[in-house]
């Protein structure tokens, strides 16, 4: 073995990838690594791209470790120009024709998959430098695309996390199913998340998909206590994109409605996006300036203390999974108002831990938040302190990446094309690679 690999306690590298790594929308998978590094494990971390909007510190750091497939042109050239050689035409071809499969149905131009796959080589070649044998791909998406052309390309295995709901709304058009067959194991993030990967997957590959929740560390879950209104008016937060899926614009017209009721109280949004010039607007329209804030993003330490001071949180999304943002508000001891949908009343349960209310339905969100401002500080303690337990009982960090580390142990070997369950296609597999990444 070359003695610029990387070997560990653990065994070899693990190379993770994500489109944007570190993001502000990102912190669970930071998270995720920073616990399998804690359990011995080395994680080379890759991305496409930086995110444009890093405030976190932890980010910031994050970032420092990254190495970035799209960084230099010149040198992914190269890079690429070295993996080709070095695959040879089996696994190129092997590659060509994966990708050909993949694109069948998508709604992207060649050229992007044609991008993914110089990515796959520039992949493909830090895999190979660090001594790596498996890739973990974030987002079933285009990650996940350019993590199994690589695979091939190197010669190890890889598998994905699916988070949703992109994958969901359109797997056909992603591919989603070609690439469960060609991936050792696919990890998704609840029930609701699974049996959707169960709806498009190979009846061969159902064994695959394995439950592994987005986790907490334990210092987060400690910061729990009672909710602190400033000047003695309710606060509801609202955390994520500002984008038409996460309808925060339901939540400004509910704030409206329940304002023409006399009621007191205030909204704080978190985040940026596409639609807050929007929504900006409509504050204004809607008179809503001394009662509905907007901070775009915030560092996470930030965000728990907003949180902290908030009576609850508010999620009025139209599609979502399981948002981690959920979590975090139970482990703060916080109740949540959110929608009837997807993932999200595996946490959310009526009288119990918060309210759930119809999706779209503007009635049903003041309705919700009313009985929230009007519900005894008691009851919404009772609440926060099931969402906890709950949340400790689900999401800790520590024991789900010990499903992720054992699954890793069972897949963290050299690929064999002959035994591995690959999609059938004319010519054999393929190959290629370029960049490097430090432990």
């Amino acid at each position: 073995m070359p003695s610029d690999r990387l070997v560990t306690a653990s065994g070899p590298p693990i190379v993770y990838l994500v489109n944007q790594y570190p993001a502000v929308t990102h912190t669970f998978i930071r998270r995720e690594i920073l616990a399998l590094e804690r359990r011995g494990l080395c994680i080379i971390r890759t991305a496409a791209r930086p995110s444009p909007s890093v405030i976190d510190p932890a980010d910031l750091m994050e970032k420092d470790k990254t190495t970035y497939l799209l960084s230099s042109w010149a040198a992914l050239l190269l890079d690429v120009a070295i993996s080709v050689i070095r695959a040879g035409p089996s696994r190129l071809f092997g590659a060509l024709g994966l990708m050909l499969r993949v694109m069948r149905r998508s709604d992207r131009s060649i050229a992007l998959h044609l991008v993914y796959l110089v990515q796959a080589c520039r992949l493909a070649q830090i895999v190979r430098r660090s001594g790596a044998l498996h890739i973990h791909a974030h987002f079933g998406t285009n990650p996940a695309e350019v993590a199994l052309f690589a695979s091939r390309l190197a010669g190890v295995g890889f598998s994905f996390t699916v988070h949703g709901c992109d994958e969901y709304d359109k797997p056909e058009f992603l591919g989603l199913a070609t690439k469960m067959r060609g991936a050792r194991f696919v990890a998704c993030v609840s029930f609701y998340g699974r049996s959707q990967l169960l709806r498009w997957c190979d009846p061969r590959d159902r064994n695959k998909i394995k439950i592994v929740r987005c986790g907490l560390d334990a210092d987060y879950r400690n910061l729990s206590g009672s909710a602190a209104p400033t000047n003695g008016v309710p606060r509801f937060l609202c955390v994520g994109q500002l984008c038409r899926l996460k309808a925060q614009d339901v939540l400004v017209r509910a704030a409206s409605r329940l304002a023409g009721k006399g009621l007191r109280f205030e909204v704080v949004l978190v985040g940026d996006g596409d639609t807050r010039a929007e929504l900006e607007q409509m504050i204004v329209e809607l008179q809503l300036s001394n009662t509905v804030r907007l901070t775009g993003w915030l560092s996470e330490a930030r965000v728990r203390e907003e949180m902290l001071h908030a009576r609850a949180l508010v999620v009025p999304s139209f599609a979502e999974n399981l948002p981690v943002v959920i979590m975090e508000a139970m482990a703060l001891g916080r109740p949540v108002i959110a929608t009837w949908i997807a993932g999200i009343p595996e946490l959310v349960v009526p009288n119990e831990t918060g309210w759930l209310v119809a999706a779209s339905s503007v009635e049903a969100l003041a309705q919700a938040i009313e009985g929230c401002i009007l519900a005894p500080d008691a009851e919404l303690a009772t609440m926060g302190c099931r969402g906890r337990q709950l949340v400790a009982v689900q999401h800790d960090i520590d024991r789900e990446t010990a499903k992720l580390a054992t699954l890793f142990a069972e897949t963290n070997r050299p690929w064999s094309g002959a035994a591995e369950p690959i999609i059938q296609i004319p010519p054999a597999r393929t190959r290629l690679g370029v960049g490097h990444a430090d432990c």
